[in-house]
């Protein structure tokens, strides 16, 4: 599953800049011609408030700063370039919510071992097999 832990401060998104900014990175990974299409429920994405006295950047508060850490587990990236590719897409994608605001941000990407991990009890299915067709129809992990 992709995770995206996005740390801010409180007040810097509105309940409908979280639901457009989650919205946008869940059309990433399963209506975009260049993306992986993951079932929806595979996208995780957490808003994680940071009191400004709790914020630092470079030893000083701030409440400019989004910090976002991705961990990627269902896919990999196979190549440099398409990982280049995808942090473009992600870059345009957080524009409205994040750049054109004037926040300050920083994105990481993790890639972990897809063997250490299960949805329900369940090892989710290969890559484009038929089961995780199944889990795209379904939006949820069925046995298989």
């Amino acid at each position: 599953m992709p995770l995206h832990r996005i740390y801010h401060t409180p007040g810097q998104f509105s309940t409908e800049d979280k639901k457009g900014l989650a919205n946008a990175i869940t059309e990433l990974y399963t209506t975009n011609p260049h993306g992986p299409h993951l079932p929806p429920f595979y996208v995780v994405v957490l808003f994680v408030p940071v009191e400004e006295e709790n914020f630092f950047v470079g030893g000083k508060n701030t409440k400019n700063f989004v910090r976002i850490s991705i961990q990627h587990i269902a896919r990999s990236f196979e190549t440099h370039d398409i990982a280049k590719g995808y942090i473009q897409l992600y870059e345009n994608a957080l524009a409205p919510f994040i750049k054109e605001k004037g926040f300050d941000w920083e994105i990481d990407i993790e890639q972990i071992d897809r063997n250490l991990w299960r949805t329900n009890g369940l090892i989710p299915p290969l890559s484009n097999s038929d089961a995780e067709k199944e889990w795209v129809r379904f939006n949820k992990a069925v046995p298989y």
